[in-house]
């Protein structure tokens, strides 16, 4: 188990709401910056001359570097400290925007996604890291729901952000515009540091590896293996959803693009609700598996409901938000999921391990779902989800088992 530094809960309150606070800030950045491109397809098609697939790949780019990274960055914020680890990464997912902003090539745009990439591998590892050093064991379900939340509603109003701002002015003035947000969470994250300061660094005892004992020994889990399997899965559904979802419900229902935007925006803040009612879930429940196994059930058949096209547009947008609220409700237990099977003092690399598999799937998801909206099959985008949905429960309840196999052992 993950240990902490913080003493009694009541004492901590301040400081647990303050950091809590700051992470969730950060990682709101984060996750606006998933969209930044994808919220852009509209303007970016014609502007380059793009195929669906084209604009795909550029997601799919960004979630390589960044899966990638996040593996590696894992080791660094173990052996560095989270909290520089977090702040270079925001200073670079600024860079990454006015790169593109300036983009007059296809081959720009893709040095623009790849460098966001690498700003975006930091922030699991880091933000976690955090999370469970300075948070109190009472609050820190509550404190990975706000993470959770805070990621939504990043993920909710970057397409609202750009699209507005483009079509009032230019897409590349989105960016631009988009470019200040990194500046000023480094800014308020530079004032605060004191509050998301690292645990000291053990000093490396001869002939041992720097990052530890066992540095590389969390790899043998079968559950680290697991959650990475169920993040890679899941994340695929999600890649659909951010990247198409909008573009097929338009061709599905014959809706508008305001209101298709509308239904996406509707799951991402549904899923932030569900988020908030999963904190308290996952605080009172003892097996976390079981609970993402649930949600994701009642997900999948949602989806594929969607799918059939056999309500109103109306409805549509409420089905799109009954997905994301079912979703939103296995947040918190997914992360306490992690936590109870990451070995002690193996935060930052279980974490940039596991959380690899969420930018593995989110680079494949892109590509498989523009090919389906290339092919005219809008339908079976929500199929698919679906179909990943249900797939991610076997992962979910394997991971169960294994952790309160070892946990057993160890009784």
């Amino acid at each position: 188990m993950i240990t902490t530094t913080s003493n009694s809960p009541d004492a901590n309150f301040a400081s647990d709401v303050r950091v809590i606070g700051l992470v969730g800030l950060a990682h709101g950045v984060s996750h606006f910056y998933h969209l930044i491109l994808a919220a852009l397809f509209v303007w970016l098609k014609p502007a380059f001359n793009l195929s669906y697939a084209e604009l795909g790949l550029l997601m799919t780019v960004f979630f390589v570097i960044s899966g990638v990274g996040q593996a590696l960055a894992g080791f660094v914020v173990d052996r560095f400290g989270a909290r520089a680890v977090l702040c270079s990464g925001i200073f670079l997912l600024g860079l990454s925007a006015l790169a593109l902003a300036h983009a007059q090539s296809y081959t720009a745009l893709m040095l623009g996604a790849m460098l966001a990439g690498t700003g975006n591998s930091v922030f699991h590892p880091a933000d976690y890291t955090i999370l469970n050093q300075r948070v109190s064991p009472a609050r820190v379900a509550y404190g990975f729901s706000m993470h959770g939340i805070s990621g939504n509603i990043g993920w909710a109003l970057a397409p609202l952000f750009m699209t507005y701002v483009a079509s009032h002015y230019d897409w590349r003035i989105a960016l631009q515009c988009a470019a200040v947000l990194p500046f000023f969470v480094l800014l308020v994250l530079f004032l605060n540091r004191h509050a998301i300061r690292p645990e000291p660094l053990k000093k490396p005892v001869p002939g041992q590896p720097a990052g530890g004992e066992g540095t590389l020994d969390f790899l043998r889990l079968p559950a680290v293996w697991m959650c990475f399997a169920f993040f890679f899965i899941t994340a695929i559904a999600l890649g659909g959803i951010q990247s198409f979802a909008s573009v097929a419900l338009v061709k599905l229902y014959n809706m508008s693009l305001p209101l298709a935007t509308s239904a996406y925006t509707a799951y991402m803040l549904a899923s932030a609700v569900g988020m908030a009612a999963g904190g308290v879930v996952g605080a009172r429940s003892k097996q976390p598996d079981r609970n993402v196994a649930i949600a994701f059930s009642a997900a999948a058949v949602l989806a594929v409901l969607l799918a059939l096209a056999a309500v109103p547009a109306w409805a549509a947008v409420v089905l799109m938000g009954a997905i994301g609220l079912t979703s939103g409700v296995a947040g918190p237990s997914r992360d306490l999921m992690i936590r109870a099977a990451a070995p002690k003092n193996a935060t930052g690399r279980v974490y940039g391990v596991v959380y690899s598999g969420l930018d593995s799937g989110l680079a494949v998801g892109p590509l498989l779902f523009g090919a389906l909206m290339d092919g005219g099959h809008p339908a079976l985008v929500f199929v698919f989800i679906g179909l990943f949905q249900a797939l991610a429960i076997a992962t979910a309840v394997g991971v169960g088992g294994k952790t309160r196999a070892v946990a057993l052992q160890k009784a």
